[in-house]
């Protein structure tokens, strides 16, 4: 099967929304609450509904940090993209 899901392309795009399951465990209980996140785009961006735009500053300036912590579960999420 992991063959199948890597020669087919399936095994990064199942790494990519992988992320979506595992965000608040990844990310931590505090952001968790004021974001979500919605999809992943084939390019591995990460589009994430927050709650406010003052969270939305905040979680820009934290970008490259949740970006360290979303990597640890894969590296194909390239970046990430906030919206109220």
């Amino acid at each position: 099967m992991k063959g199948y899901l890597s020669r087919s392309g399936l095994r990064e795009r199942l790494e990519q929304t992988g992320v979506i399951d595992e965000w608040a465990r990844l990310v931590g209980a505090q952001i968790a609450r004021v974001a979500s996140p919605e999809r992943v785009s084939q390019d591995g961006t990460l589009f994430v509904k927050v709650s406010s735009a003052a969270w939305m500053q905040e979680l820009q300036l934290m970008t490259p940090t949740i970006l360290a912590k979303l990597r640890e579960k894969t590296k194909a999420i390239k970046q990430i993209r906030y919206h109220c």
